[in-house]
């Protein structure tokens, strides 16, 4: 590569979020996040009359409101922390490579979209690009959307970079470490409750049937991190947030599970989203405040949450270490 060429450019991907809290725009981003077959897989002549009759003119209001809760001044939670991601990986990769490497972030729905990235990453001059979904856990409805998607755009490039895609990162020592100094912080802070729960994204249990690993690794970043923290069986549990229509999702059901552990003797538990890379509508408004509602009504008495990784020092440097091992042929 010449000197004004970097030698590979990084794209960042989430799921993405609306581009304000009001009922417009949550209804635009619903339509296409649920519009992706990837996400829903219904038979489209079943689907999309639901989707277009009846979700998106009764839905995006309810979840408006739920935006507004937890927007800030700076905006969307998700948006906010993926800037602040995106600038401390590029600050830090420069500061390990010895030169300055391009940071683009694409949303796989939403602004800024996937292509856009792309487009970006391109303007600058760079032909090798390291793609990083920011999900540890693979799954068809997350990490292969985003394939798809760069897929589709690069069908109308002359010249396509040389790219890699790292698939997932659940079992990865440095990404165990980091969510166990996360906790490790909490409890320095805030003392150790008596179970800690770790509340994954859930996917209907059909994907898993037909071949989905997600699950699996679910499983493994759990335990993998109960052993980390020194944990008996008893001291932690693994659960699933975010059902949605009335399929069978994976189990136990995170609100469920809030509900059932006070009569069962357990009145404090700290709680933390593994599978976020940044808190977003499912951790703060779901988890933070909707999972403490369910827990103290039921008779708990303690309830904590533990902020996702973020752009904290250990994450940001598992996000660098990902990238350059992704990179390592070519710098």
């Amino acid at each position: 590569m010449s000197e004004t060429t970097p030698a590979f450019g990084v794209l960042l991907v989430n799921l993405g979020t609306p581009d304000s809290p009001s009922a417009s725009d949550v209804k635009r981003f619903l339509k296409q996040f649920l519009s992706d077959p990837r996400v829903v897989d219904l038979n489209p002549l079943i689907w999309k009359p639901i989707l277009n009759g009846i979700i998106l003119n009764t839905r995006p209001a309810k979840v408006a409101k739920l935006y507004q809760a937890i927007w800030s001044d700076e905006g969307s939670p998700l948006m906010v922390v993926s800037q602040h991601q995106r600038e401390k990986v590029a600050s830090l990769l420069q500061e390990q490579l010895g030169q300055a490497i391009p940071v683009e972030l694409g949303m796989s729905y939403g602004n800024p979209s996937l292509a856009s990235g792309l487009e970006k990453l391109k303007q600058q001059g760079v032909k090798r690009i390291v793609v990083l979904p920011l999900y540890p856990q693979y799954s068809c409805s997350t990490v292969a959307p985003v394939f798809d998607a760069i897929a589709a755009e690069f069908k109308g490039w002359r010249d396509i970079p040389e790219t890699r895609f790292n698939k997932e990162y659940y079992q990865d020592p440095t990404y165990i470490q980091a969510l166990a100094s996360s906790v490790k912080s909490h409890w320095k802070q805030h003392g150790q409750a008596d179970v800690l729960l770790m509340s994954f994204h859930g996917v209907p249990v059909r994907y898993v049937n037909e071949g989905d690993p997600y699950q699996a690794q679910c499983q493994a970043t759990a335990l993998l991190l109960a052993q980390a923290l020194g944990l008996k069986d008893e001291q932690w549990k693994l659960c699933f947030q975010s059902q949605f229509g009335k399929e069978e999702w994976l189990t136990p059901y995170t609100d469920k599970l809030l509900e059932s552990l006070p009569e069962k003797g357990v009145k404090s538990v700290d709680i933390m989203c593994p599978a976020f890379a940044a808190d977003c509508l499912e951790t703060l408004e779901e988890i933070s405040i909707g999972g403490k509602e369910s827990f103290i009504e039921s008779g708990g008495e303690r309830y904590r949450f533990i902020p996702c990784l973020n752009d904290n020092d250990p994450h940001i440097e598992l996000l660098a270490k990902l990238i350059t091992e992704q990179a390592s042929q070519w710098v």
